[in-house]
């Protein structure tokens, strides 16, 4: 699987400052969010849940072969499973989850598993992460613009309650597609913020560069 934009933003806008010692990444994928947080982060345990056989071979064969094999590892199942067996919680949860709703599937399943929304509902994903949760932690996440609403009722129902609340421009003059989130298990004022990816094609923002250039081999 291609790494995308949205997991890269994800895993580098996140701020860590309740400076984690567990972090859990659901529907890890090749583990790119799971290995940014372990570059950025002293957390001694990086779990991955990953419920596809070829994306969880992929990942855990990244994670093996990264700086930080002692600290990452991935679970071969759904987060379903994965909430119901685990006892432990995380300071850190992160998920950049699949929602692509519309009707249009393709002939190869991993992908359709990984973009269709009906693999991990919204609602699942929520009600997982906060039983996962520790008392102080943060839940993080990426979704698009037009299902902000719907995600925040369904938050709010799992007692997660949004922290900072950023929207993603493509350029200055497009709409915004996506929301990066944050939320906790305390009600707060939240932190809006917007984010512009590029000037034009291929010129990137400085704010955009600023944030991900570590993560890139050039940039």
């Amino acid at each position: 699987m291609k790494i995308g934009t949205d997991g890269v933003l994800l895993g580098a806008w996140v701020l860590l400052e309740n400076s984690p010692e567990s972090i859990l990444d659901i529907g890890t994928g090749t583990g790119v969010i799971a290995l940014q947080l372990a570059q950025r982060s002293t957390a001694e345990t990086i779990d991955a849940v990953e419920i596809d056989d070829e994306a969880y071979e992929e990942a855990t064969e990244n994670f093996e072969n990264s700086p930080w094999s002692d600290r990452l590892f991935c679970y071969h199942a759904s987060i379903q499973e994965f909430a119901s067996e685990i006892d432990e919680s995380y300071d850190f949860i992160v998920s950049n989850p699949p929602f692509y709703t519309e009707s249009v599937k393709t002939e190869n399943p991993s992908r359709d598993r990984a973009r269709f929304e009906e693999a991990l509902p919204f609602q699942h994903l929520l009600v997982c992460a906060a039983h996962l949760l520790s008392e102080k932690g943060i839940f993080a996440t990426i979704i698009p613009k037009k299902e902000l609403q719907n995600f925040l009722a369904l938050a709010e129902q799992s007692q997660l309650f949004p922290k900072r609340i950023c929207e993603v421009k493509g350029t200055p003059t497009a709409e915004a597609k996506r929301v990066l989130l944050e939320f906790s298990k305390y009600q707060q004022p939240s932190q809006i913020e917007t984010l512009t990816i590029e000037l034009q094609r291929h010129q990137y923002t400085e704010e955009y560069t600023d944030l991900v250039k570590e993560f890139y081999l050039k940039m």
